[in-house]
């Protein structure tokens, strides 16, 4: 296994973790505070169907990766793909901006080292 494979497999795997987190949060789970801010405990409607988006984009970035590594053909060409995970490293890195800078401590604090992770995760994949 290359490191790129390696690196796509690991981001399948963080967003599969973010997907079941969102998951919870859609089902009521009182993890408000680790998402979308932190304004809530439990999220309000609106920022349920957030979460639902999210988990499909999740699926998609996590596609996009694997695509990118040759795990999976890819659904479109090679430099689209190409393209796509570099705007995906990007939106990880400003991501950590983001967390970063968010009100919430518990955020900051979890969600902030996990979008560095898949920013990495892009990275390696992205120049793979």
């Amino acid at each position: 296994m290359t490191p790129d494979q390696f690196a796509a497999l690991a981001a399948c795997m963080v967003l599969a973790c973010l997907a079941v987190f969102q998951g919870a949060l859609i089902g009521g789970a009182p993890w408000g505070r680790l998402a979308w801010g932190g304004q809530h405990e439990v999220l309000p409607t609106g920022l349920r169907i957030g979460s639902a988006l999210s988990i499909v984009l999740y699926a998609v970035f996590g596609y996009a990766a694997a695509a990118k590594a040759g795990l999976v053909l890819p659904l479109v060409n090679e430099s689209v793909t190409a393209i796509s995970i570099w705007v995906l490293t990007a939106y990880f890195a400003l991501g950590v901006i983001m967390n970063g800078i968010s009100r919430s401590k518990p955020e900051r604090l979890v969600m902030t080292p996990t979008a560095l992770v898949l920013a990495a995760l892009y990275l390696i994949v992205a120049t793979g």
